[in-house]
């Protein structure tokens, strides 16, 4: 008997990660109009500002931003930014200190983690500023 508990609290975690990611509503409800900072193994990783109309700003690094927009696919959210042909899915779960976001590929899983909440938007340059 004590074996079954005790592999039934050894799954509980497991079962926890698998739980199904929020849905397209669910995310747009988090958030719309925030800016959220995102971690890699406790180190920044990232900044975007979540704006109207699924559109995003992603910053990596200081003054380089990257305009995209998001929408749902097999259960993720996907991002797809105008200068990469690349898109990218993940799966985006909610928790007592924020969203996490997973991303499968093909060495492994790569999580994020909510660290923070700007109250400003990121500082990015318009379309054409300079020319």
């Amino acid at each position: 008997m004590r074996f079954l508990a005790l592999l039934a609290l050894l799954a509980t975690p497991a079962v926890a990660q698998d739980a199904p990611g929020l849905s397209a509503t669910e995310f747009d409800a988090y958030v719309a109009g925030k800016t959220l900072s995102w971690a890699l193994a406790g180190q920044p990783w990232g900044t975007e500002e979540y704006l109207p109309n699924r559109q995003v700003q992603l910053a990596t690094r200081p003054g380089e931003c990257q305009i995209g927009t998001w929408y749902e696919s097999s259960g993720q959210i996907c991002f797809a930014y105008q200068d990469r042909a690349d898109t990218s899915c993940w799966i985006f779960r909610k928790t007592d200190t924020g969203l996490t976001a997973e991303l499968q590929g093909p060495t492994g899983p790569l999580t994020l983690t909510e660290s923070g909440q700007i109250a400003d938007g990121l500082p990015c340059p318009g379309p054409e500023v300079g020319v």
